[in-house]
């Protein structure tokens, strides 16, 4: 059982750490053309990684219910959702292109960027826009090959996409090798080329392995449980971001450094997140698999067991990030304010690591198992009650920051629990 979970985990904690680093090329290698265009590429980055929100939909109702399919041997309706998806990560993707890229520019003049920054945000994200359905269908395929239970084959993929990013980049920014010299838009259109090399990659894998076929069939059936799935998935990620940009403007309302400390804090705290989604991914797999083959007991078993190998991996981690978070901010910053403030956060999340394991693997399962709303209910109400509010409070009566990272521990203590116990009362012995 442990084999199996980390040969799903791993290979996708690994593609959800290059899909980060892959935003992260674009910004250091535009960052010797001036503060301009990294803060164009920036906010264009930031842009794009909120259109996630809308991919919910499909990633995770199309995961589900072709995870389910899969284990009870049903390929072709497997197959047909995978063609249904495809068919909405188009729609959806065509609609937001249609939606966004008329006002690209008025974006990043309501994010208060200058004339100079919002013209190349626009010849940067512009770009992006226009390319939207790859993006979409990108996210598909790895929803799909992972619900299958083949995280590997992304993880190949994304490691020779990434490299074929970075070798555009520096072609296309700078003019080298004889392509032209477009500055933040080559940054751009490497993406844009990276993700189509992706999906011929992608195709290549998908025609030659056995059981993957498209099935070209519309049932308003499956149409209408991807959506039962996904939507409640997607009022989840739009609100808890949301939810999240008010709790960075209670950090904010300390000082910059307070402000500085959080973003580098969490960019670090994002790579110990890896594992936990890599975690989510091959519960999802592992527990829809044992659903469609009718073995509840089994799924259970294999949730419990995932959150426990992920609480492990991750509990590790939070051991370093409690008593090394100095060393680990100095590869960011030298600025000694901003690494003081910064470790405090390290140390406070290093503590919260363990629980955070649990709300991943168990919030992935209770939507496997088809309690999507109560997943919405336990995440949005524990942050608000007990994050959001509390930190507010301290900040308006003038607390000192480590009390608002102290709201934010306890509260993934909370949630870790939530999740932990309504899992284990809602499907025990079930």
């Amino acid at each position: 059982m442990t084999r199996k979970i980390l040969t799903l985990a791993l290979p996708a904690g690994l593609k959800n750490l290059l899909d980060s680093i892959m935003l992260l090329v674009d910004l250091f290698m535009v960052s010797p053309l001036g503060v301009d265009a990294l803060a164009a590429v920036g906010l264009g980055l930031q842009f794009t990684m909120l259109l996630g929100v809308v991919m919910v939909i499909y990633s995770v109702g199309g995961s589900i219910l072709i995870a389910r399919y899969r284990g009870s041997g049903r390929l072709y309706r497997a197959n047909a959702v995978l063609y249904m998806s495809l068919l909405l990560a188009l729609g959806l993707s065509l609609v937001m292109t249609l939606l966004l890229y008329p006002f690209a520019g008025v974006l990043y003049e309501w994010m208060y960027a200058t004339p100079n920054v919002a013209a190349q945000g626009v010849a940067y994200w512009g770009v992006i826009l226009l390319f939207l359905p790859l993006l979409f269908i990108d996210t598909l395929f790895f929803s799909y090959f992972s619900s299958m239970g083949n995280t590997l084959t992304p993880l190949i993929i994304k490691i020779l996409a990434t490299f074929a990013n970075v070798v555009l980049n520096y072609a296309l920014i700078f003019g080298h090798w004889g392509a032209p010299q477009m500055g933040v838009a080559g940054a751009a259109w490497a993406t844009v080329i990276a993700l189509a090399i992706t999906l011929l990659l992608y195709a290549l894998f998908f025609w030659r392995q056995k059981g993957y076929f498209f099935v070209p069939l519309w049932r308003a059936n499956l149409f209408r449980a991807l959506l039962q799935l996904g939507v409640p998935a997607m009022v989840e990620r739009a609100i808890g971001s949301l939810s999240f940009m008010f709790f960075v403007a209670i950090i904010a309302s300390y000082s910059t450094y307070a402000l500085a400390a959080y973003q580098l804090g969490l960019r670090i705290e994002g790579m110990a997140y890896m594992i936990g989604i890599g975690f989510s991914v091959a519960s999802t797999t592992l527990v829809g698999h044992a659903l469609g083959a009718k073995t509840v007991d089994v799924a259970y078993r294999l949730a419990i067991h995932t959150a426990k190998l992920a609480a492990l991996l991750m509990g590790l981690e939070g051991m370093i990030l409690l008593f090394f978070p100095e060393w680990l901010l100095g590869f960011f910053t030298t600025e000694a304010v901003v690494i003081e403030e910064g470790a405090l956060y390290l140390r406070m999340v290093g503590i919260s690591q363990i629980p955070l394991a649990m709300m991943f693997v168990l919030s992935a399962s209770l939507r496997t198992f088809g309690a999507v709303k109560l997943a919405l209910y336990i995440s949005l109400g524990s942050l608000w009650i007990f994050r959001i509010i509390p930190a507010y409070i301290v900040s308006y009566v003038g607390g000192e920051i480590v009390w608002v990272y102290v709201a934010m521990t306890v509260e993934t203590f909370i949630k870790g629990y939530l999740f932990y116990y309504f899992f284990r009362r809602r499907f025990k012995g079930a």
